[in-house]
């Protein structure tokens, strides 16, 4: 079965990582992500934008190791899709 496209682009906000029942799965490379992420303090509202919290997400992430949903890369400046 064919997986849905992910639009990429609309994965910024507020993160909480989780260990299961995450709304995507995703693995960090250190080249060829499918987004670049970049990690802030206030107003993640740019694609690749994540502000990490403990509580009211808007997207659950588990990090995985193998059969990931998108690759991301952490990066100090131009988050987006690649």
């Amino acid at each position: 079965m064919a997986r849905k496209k992910i639009d990429l682009s609309k994965i910024h906000g507020r993160i909480q990582f989780v260990r299961s029942f995450p709304d995507y799965k995703v693995k960090v490379v250190d080249s060829f992500p499918d987004l670049k992420v970049q990690l802030v303090k206030s107003f993640p509202n740019k694609a690749g934008q994540w502000k990490i919290v403990n509580s009211f997400p808007d997207y659950k992430i588990q990090i995985v190791n193998s059969f990931p949903d998108f690759k991301i890369k952490y990066v100090k400046s131009f988050p987006g899709v690649r």
